[in-house]
């Protein structure tokens, strides 16, 4: 007898991926393998992500080329899972009523269930959020193939409700896994010749474990997973500028297998709409935190997010943010313009003021800040040697090879003798806004 094939599709964040990946290790014990092709199978999942408006506008496009194939073929079931099924709830049901179910992101345990309940124009929806749910046991299956890098989820969650996000009511508490859990998916990840580990979060750096007396967090949790081996390299998204303590920048200052590389998402450069969207700092201690890790990780790749046209924003609230770009020197930014997200602080309390033509031309504005910034940071490593774990086969030539470097900038060289997976020295020649080009020395 054959198996089932499962074809599932994952929009969104790094959460988002390894959320599949726990689905797929869920649905093979139930006799599914996946596929790549979403004609030959026979359930189809979409992970979802609510974070923008466009995100769930491709999601709504993308399910009416499954609406077609459900046509051809009535046996085959859709779901739709993650946030955006979380946000909805039943009501997807009854606006796609193609679609067999919908899942939130603490309920993929019941997926089994659901699964055997649907058919016939049964339709079921589980979007129950958990106070205790980590999925700590299951061991996913890895769905990025090239068995370098990884992906560990440490943590669930978010308990910040800034005011502009929806992942606290899509996501649920913050709540921290057993690290003894985290520790064996590493250290089962480096047997099977995985190089680099990143531990996932909404706010990573608030990961709190407490067992009886004892405190662990998330600095000391990074230090044990970094002492499993010298060769496993580590990174992590993503940090909460307000929890991003000294002790943790000095144990990734102190350990060498931490990569010298932070996310630590700004949003604005204007206190005035930090306070407006609820982010727990301003500028002030911003800049305090860029300073304390210059000067301890004098090397260290530094990248952030950005939301420009927040509700209310002045001339002079988007001019703070250039600023603090041009004062920090970013090696690179996701860059956003506001989009109201139902059922925030923002959407119920808050005016979406700004025209979306001033929004467009801020956004250039800081994209072009950006990509000023990038190259002088990339002009800066020229000459520079870095270590360079190989990830890949560069996109224009088969006889280069591509890499990051600790500091998570990306390098493109000739290939030699280099394999995937190895750690090579690669000394900058040249540069683009995007990209170190060297040589191996």
């Amino acid at each position: 007898m054959s198996s089932k094939k499962l074809f599932i599709e994952t929009y969104g964040c790094q959460m988002n991926l390894s959320d599949s990946e726990v689905v797929v290790s869920i649905l093979e014990k139930e006799g599914y393998t996946i596929t790549k092709q979403a004609k030959d199978a026979d359930l189809i999942f979409v992970n979802t992500c609510s974070i923008r408006e466009n995100a769930e506008k491709k999601v709504r496009n993308r399910i009416q080329e499954f609406k077609h194939l459900k046509k051809k073929n009535p046996n085959i079931k859709v779901g739709i899972l993650g946030c955006m099924a979380e946000r909805l709830k039943e009501s997807l049901l009854d606006e796609e009523d193609f679609i067999d179910m919908v899942v939130g992101p603490d309920a993929y345990r019941d997926l089994p269930n659901l699964i055997n309940q649907t058919g016939d124009g049964r339709q079921m929806a589980n979007t129950v959020l958990s106070l205790e749910e980590t999925y700590a046991e299951i061991v996913p299956v890895r769905l990025d193939k090239n068995g370098i890098s990884a992906f560990i989820s440490i943590m669930r969650g978010c308990d910040n409700y800034c005011s502009y996000c929806v992942v606290p009511y899509t996501r649920g508490h913050e709540r921290s896994r057993d690290p003894e859990s985290i520790l064996s998916e590493a250290k089962d990840l480096l047997a099977k010749g995985y190089k680099e580990i990143t531990l996932l979060g909404q706010n990573v750096n608030s990961y709190n474990w407490k067992s009886g007396d004892e405190i662990l967090n998330f600095a000391k949790l990074l230090k044990q997973v970094a002492n499993i081996s010298p060769e496993l390299r580590l990174r992590f998204s993503t940090s909460h500028p307000k929890d991003i303590s000294d002790e943790l920048i000095e144990t990734i200052a102190n350990t060498d297998n931490i990569c010298n590389s932070i996310h630590l998402p700004v949003q604005s450069g204007s206190s005035a709409v930090l306070k407006r969207m609820k982010r727990s700092y301003d500028r002030e201690w911003y800049m305090n935190r860029i300073e304390k890790i210059k000067t301890l990780i004098p090397n260290c790749g530094i990248s952030t997010d950005i939301i420009t046209g927040f509700c209310g924003e002045t001339d002079i609230e988007h001019e703070d943010t250039i600023t603090l770009m041009r004062e920090v020197g970013y090696d690179y930014a996701f860059m956003f313009k506001y989009s109201e997200r139902p059922d925030t602080f923002a959407a119920n309390r808050m005016a979406d003021d700004v025209e979306e033509d001033i929004k467009a031309e801020r956004l250039n504005q800081i994209i072009s800040m950006q990509q000023e910034t990038s190259l002088a940071s990339n002009k800066r490593d020229i000459g520079k040697v870095f270590r360079v774990l190989v990830d890949n086969v560069s996109k224009r030539s088969d006889k280069q090879m591509s890499g990051r470097s600790d500091e998570n900038k990306v390098m493109v060289f000739d290939r030699k003798d280099t394999q995937l997976g190895d750690y090579v020295m690669v000394k900058c020649n040249t540069c683009t806004v995007g990209t170190l080009l060297g040589e191996i020395v």
